[in-house]
């Protein structure tokens, strides 16, 4: 693409999100690339409401492991029904191969390279950020500069990965092959109880060739048993009357995030659910949850269970635990919450 074709792309974008957001404003710009039928990532090349973006180059890997020179941010990452904001320095950061990990104590993430794309300096009238996408020109994670932030290393980074402009090229993801019936219930339950880390459980869905829902649907309700999707808010509301931490993780297809901790602030605001603390904030669309099940794992430190809300298409929205670390048992006060949400007894 020549750079006038380009431009002319771009100035005709630009016209296209211009007149959707004066009919709809308050659109997010997920929402409005999809009824403008092109890419985030697009938007955000075509420069679309007033923003300025510059293209990074280098390898997905190298810019992260540059983050931490950027002092306190906000890390976001989102699915099409959660938002998951995080505050914190990008600390102990490991990203070498496909597979990366930021370990700190306030921002926590687990990146999958081999589907990122590219990446970009944006720039929103004064708020400062650097986007990533993956393949199909959609979001992965973004890097939020604060307003107390150092907005001269943001300077110096887009300065050190300043790229060429290119047209993005989204690539439309292959069909998902993994079955939504398990062929053998019996096997899959055995090999869901010879577990020892929650970290094998997606390994098992391989072998067995089987989406979440399935594998749930078939463990048996000990393991896994679906309860009313308004336990997700009473969970919430009775983890922050006693204060208990607990683990939340939001993902996308190359980007798992955590957060820590308790919650305190809730707040309902038309159809999305929000935990709005100082250092973390979670939007969730309850509306997009089209089941809730507690799901009971053995490990060697004992039962750990989380509570998981799937979308109507059976993509996982967002999981909670309690909170915990390899090597320590599930704390019982969790375990407690979670097994009153449910109407038969959990295998324990």
């Amino acid at each position: 693409m020549t750079q006038s074709d380009f431009e002319r792309r771009a100035a005709d974008l630009r016209r296209r999100y211009d007149a959707l957001a004066a009919a709809e404003p308050g659109l997010r710009a997920r929402n409005m690339a999809a009824r403008l039928a092109v890419s985030e990532a697009e938007l955000v090349a075509a420069q679309c409401g007033g923003l300025l973006a510059q293209p990074l180059a280098g390898e997905p890997q190298a810019l992260f492991r540059e983050l931490g020179g950027l002092g306190r941010v906000m890390a976001l990452t989102r699915n099409d029904w959660c938002v998951h904001e995080r505050k914190g320095c990008y600390l102990d950061i490991h990203a070498d191969g496909p597979v990366g990990l930021v370990l700190g104590p306030d921002i926590d993430l687990r990146m999958f390279f081999s589907c990122w794309a590219s990446a970009w300096s944006v720039r929103e009238g004064p708020r400062r950020s650097l986007q990533f996408f993956d393949a199909s020109g959609t979001a992965v994670h973004k890097v939020y500069a604060l307003e107390d932030g150092d907005l001269a290393a943001f300077d110096a980074f887009e300065a050190r990965h300043r790229g060429d402009r290119r047209w993005p090229q989204p690539q439309a993801w292959p069909a998902d092959t993994a079955a939504d019936r398990v062929g053998d219930p019996a096997a899959l339950r055995a090999a869901w109880l010879a577990l020892t880390d929650t970290h094998q459980f997606f390994p098992m869905l391989r072998k067995f060739k089987v989406t979440r829902q399935a594998a749930l649907r078939a463990a048996g309700q000990d393991l896994a048993q679906q309860v009313e999707p308004g336990a997700l808010e009473a969970m919430l509301q009775s983890a922050a009357a006693s204060g208990l931490p607990l683990m939340c993780f939001v993902a996308n297809r190359g980007m798992v995030q955590i957060h820590t901790g308790p919650v305190h602030e809730l707040r309902r605001t038309g159809p999305w659910y929000n935990v709005l603390d100082p250092d973390f904030n979670l939007h969730l669309d309850t509306g997009a949850v089209a089941s809730l099940w507690v799901v009971n794992k053995p490990t060697d430190d004992g039962w750990v269970t989380s509570l998981e809300a799937y979308a109507g298409g059976g993509e996982l929205i967002v999981q909670f635990f309690g909170a915990r670390k390899p090597g320590k048992a599930e704390l019982p006060e969790w375990r407690q919450l979670l097994a009153g949400l449910c109407a038969q007894p959990l295998a324990a």
